[in-house]
């Protein structure tokens, strides 16, 4: 009897040490949700049915070049407030028979007509936020062909069947895109197209209410049968060529039929021991390398994740990269830009000698590289046989121009918003070239780990990839982990003002005050700082890991099985 007690105890002994191991694990836990885990493909989007329209694709053979393909288009309908077919699109493209990335700039350019003397002779003297001198030619569709075309296995109509039903029959609007619909009810009153698509009833559609989009799976339908023709040179684009002329441009056919997305040499930097890949300017992502190579030059895991000492270092990294990379990227076609010298690790170690440990420069200057030698979505997809896609794609500004052509059911983007009209500079508005652009996809491989990544949210791009990298190789953080941690931002490029999320503890904001940083607290996930999704491929052992960004709507989801149909 004593014997059996005995046991007994021991055994209840043994399952409560069990017990307070697994919750002191829990609240030491430093996540708020596990990574998604799966040897079959994974699709990480920031809305639910987006993921689960990619995971539907795998399991119906796709790649994960068709389930990215095939998610952009479900969230160009469900989140209309930060993409659509009417933006552009930059993607990384990792091949795995190959090894091989590849990079896609699918950024479109202005109408032909569209220069500093015509613009001119419209009294436009400052480049406005919206409306149809924003307007530049949606590069989405191009580069969703060249997608497929060079990556696919299957067709446009495959791909775009989930958005298209989705589009038909309606779908339950999520919480934090209702809260950024609400918030543009005014300027989408303003353009009768735009009420009419993006206002049912007189009202933005609240949480969970269903809002369908008819015209929009009218375009989607054109594109699923006839493909990048028929949005660039059928009649999509003669009601775009209409709508914009109507509203004062001077658009012609030719500027949508002559557009060609195009592949591109991601460039890269190491960062202990890491190679982390962007794409080239136009784009901004040469500022993540950048500050990489900036931060490279201080111990930050010696300092620790998030103390006043690390985040220091990165605001003032973060600074000097922005003001070289606003003086020198723009279009490469059109301008010179620096890049292998931009890059250059002896222009960090130069350039990092401006960086005050004991204060904040609230005035930083662009440096000399040596001589050559608001609102986004992003999404990440990895397939079963290692494929991996980094997407990125965007309206720019929330809706975008304002304007929505007849019938179509989507916002002109405004991303000519960020051209320059100063004659003097690389980034100035000319016809066909393109915006200096702030939206990137990222990767980044060490060994046999392979991880597609980004964080959207305008100029907090290359700041947030930044800072996920070193959460990663510096603080060995987890996918999902290293997501989740709490960041900073700073969107102006001059002063020392910064964004921070309220997580970053209170002692460290007042450390970082003392030294000249003028700090302005934001939520414990706040939208300021982005919203990212990741995948991971581990080669070695040949499982994929997810993560999401709980700052968003959306989830990763995996690959579901095949089910046998029922007899």
């Amino acid at each position: 009897m004593l014997g059996r007690r005995w046991r007994g105890g021991a055994m209840l002994l043994g399952a409560a040490v069990a017990m307070s191991e697994m919750d002191s694990y829990a609240q030491e836990r430093a996540q708020g949700r596990s990574m998604v885990i799966s040897r079959q493909g994974i699709v990480a989007a920031e809305q639910p049915l987006a993921a689960q329209a990619g995971a539907t694709i795998l399991a119906r053979g796709g790649n994960a070049i068709d389930a990215a393909v095939a998610a952009n288009a479900v969230m160009g309908l469900t989140s209309p407030t930060g993409n659509g077919i009417g933006g552009d699109l930059f993607a990384l493209v990792y091949e795995a028979k190959t090894g091989k990335l590849h990079g896609l700039n699918a950024s479109g350019w202005a109408a032909k007509a569209h220069t500093l003397e015509f613009y001119k002779s419209k009294g436009v003297e400052k480049m406005p936020a919206r409306g149809v001198w924003t307007i530049t030619v949606p590069g989405t569709v191009g580069g969703w062909a060249k997608l497929m075309e060079k990556f696919g296995r299957l067709k446009f109509a495959d791909v775009l069947s989930p958005a298209i039903h989705h589009a038909e029959e309606g779908f339950p609007v999520a919480e934090l895109v209702s809260g950024g619909w609400r918030a543009s009810r005014r300027m989408l009153s303003q353009d009768a197209n735009a009420a009419k698509t993006f206002l049912p009833g007189g009202n933005p559609p609240g949480v969970g209410e269903i809002f369908r989009n008819p015209d929009l799976a009218w375009s989607l339908k054109q594109i699923a049968a006839g493909g990048r023709d028929a949005y660039y040179k059928g009649e999509i684009a003669k009601r775009i060529v209409a709508y914009v002329n109507q509203h004062g441009g001077a658009w012609t056919t030719a500027d949508l039929a002559e557009f060609q997305a195009e592949w591109v040499e991601p460039i890269a930097t190491t960062y202990r021991g890491w190679t982390v890949y962007e794409i080239p300017p136009n784009g901004q992502g040469i500022a993540a390398l950048m500050m990489l190579n900036l931060m490279e030059l201080a111990p930050l895991g010696e300092y620790g994740h998030n103390t006043a000492k690390t985040l220091h270092w990165m605001i003032e990294a973060k600074k000097l990269a922005y003001a070289d990379m606003l003086k020198f990227v723009a279009d490469q076609r059109f301008a010179k830009v620096p890049v292998a010298g931009m890059l250059s690790k002896e222009f960090a170690r130069e350039r990092g000698k401006q960086i005050d440990a004991a204060r904040a420069n609230c005035e930083v200057a662009a440096g000399t590289p040596p001589a050559p030698g608001d609102d986004t979505i992003y999404l990440s997809v990895v397939d079963g046989e290692g494929n991996m896609v980094s997407l990125i794609q965007s309206n720019y500004s929330g809706f975008g121009s304002g304007l929505v052509p007849d019938g179509v059911g989507f916002m002109l983007q405004n991303r000519g918003a960020l051209f320059s009209l100063d004659a003097s500079s690389p980034n100035a508005l000319a016809g066909r070239k393109r915006p200096l652009h702030t939206i990137i996809p990222a990767f980044m491989e060490k060994g046999d780990v392979r991880i597609a990544f980004g964080i959207m949210g305008g100029w907090n791009q290359s700041q947030a990839h930044a800072q996920y990298v070193a959460n990663i190789v510096d603080y060995k953080m987890n996918l999902q982990a290293a997501m989740e941690a709490a960041r900073f931002t700073k969107q102006t490029f001059v002063g020392c003002d910064v964004d921070m999320e309220r997580r970053i503890p209170e002692t460290v904001r007042e450390a970082l005050k003392n030294l000249g940083h003028e700090i302005r607290v934001r939520g414990d996930f706040s939208g300021t700082v982005g919203g990212g999704q990741a995948v991971m491929r581990d080669f070695a052992k040949e499982v994929n890991y997810g993560a999401s960004d709980p700052r968003k709507d959306g989830g990763a989801i995996p690959e579901p099985p095949p089910v046998p149909r029922p007899r």
